[in-house]
């Protein structure tokens, strides 16, 4: 029969324990379960090890102190055992201040989706702050396609019908604006100088033309050289004198131009914008057919650049098994 060991005496008193307990016997109902030793047997029947256990909730002969389950701020009425929330549910993300803002917006946007909007050449001039003065605000690292969701939310807003638009939506909005007259931002007019010719600058990519135009028979220079000199493919050669071509000018106007930077491409669609915005000051009414040929607004797309651990911007080396 297994039996489990108790030594002759725990300082409780005078009590005197049995040195052998059997198991059948060690139940809650013995007096002195709460100090009993559970010991490990080998095969054979010798003692492998043996450790001292509580099984009831008899505290006297035990250093450790009782734990206090009382809430310790009880007096003031918060539970100890309460945990702190945030009180912002973006609390955990990477971006708390940003995502509140976003989803403050949202919501408004919701809210008040239904209200008549004004035409899109009729809303109010409201010059927004830029990115780098929102990262300063929010003191948090803001990518450019994250504040673009925020100022098309703005814009939206913006565009409710002044005499509707509501007061928690103008405090919303509030935070976003500059302090500048945006009507006082006016780009600067372009004239024809005392020798007929009109300076318009274009950029694609890395490369940048300075056009000259002027009213002639059609020759072009570039850098000092010919069209063909400069651009041997047909496509290049087409793309710089585009706006010409789409308007029926070619032969109206001569184009100097000095290009620098980039590649024969990047300097051909170049000199399509500088030559449109050239052409934009000697003849005003041509600007619907030059928008509809894609000669009036920048291209700002690049060369994206080449990540660690790819072959290029986005390629991915072949997979291997083994």
């Amino acid at each position: 029969m297994r039996a489990a060991w108790l030594p002759t005496k725990f300082g409780l008193g005078s009590q005197l324990l049995p040195l052998w307990v059997p198991f059948s016997q060690q139940t809650s109902r013995h007096p002195y379960s709460s100090l009993l030793r559970a010991i490990r047997y080998s095969r054979r029947g010798t003692i492998i090890e043996s450790r001292q256990f509580v099984t009831s909730l008899t505290r006297r002969g035990i250093a450790a102190p009782e734990i206090c389950f009382e809430p310790k701020d009880s007096q003031k009425g918060i539970p100890g055992h309460a945990r702190v929330v945030p009180a912002s549910p973006s609390y955990f993300t990477g971006k708390p201040e940003f995502t509140d803002n976003l989803l403050f917006l949202q919501d408004l946007l919701r809210k008040y989706q239904t209200l008549p909007v004004v035409q899109p050449g009729q809303a109010p001039r409201v010059a927004w702050k830029t990115l780098a003065q929102y990262r300063l605000v929010v003191g948090e690292p803001v990518k450019a396609s994250k504040y673009h969701k925020i100022v098309l939310l703005l814009q939206r807003l913006n565009h409710i019908h002044p005499s509707l638009l509501p007061e928690d939506v103008k405090s919303a909005i509030a935070p976003y604006k500059r302090d500048v007259n945006p009507h006082e931002n006016v780009p600067n007019q372009r004239t024809v100088d005392r020798f007929g010719r009109v300076i318009g600058v274009g950029r694609r990519k890395s490369s940048t033309a300075r056009v000259w135009l002027v009213e002639g028979d059609g020759e072009v220079l570039i850098n000092g050289k010919p069209l063909v000199g400069v651009f041997p493919r047909v496509h290049d050669r087409e793309s710089a004198i585009w706006a010409l071509k789409a308007t029926g000018r070619i032969d109206k106007y001569n184009v100097w131009a000095l290009v620098e930077g980039g590649g024969t491409t990047g300097q051909a669609e170049a000199l399509t914008l500088g030559v449109a915005r050239a052409l934009l000051v000697h003849e005003p009414s041509l600007k619907p057919a030059l928008r509809r040929a894609g000669c009036v607004t920048r291209d700002p797309r690049r060369v994206e650049r080449k990540k660690p651990g790819k072959l290029k911007a986005r390629k991915m080396p072949a997979w291997v098994k083994r």
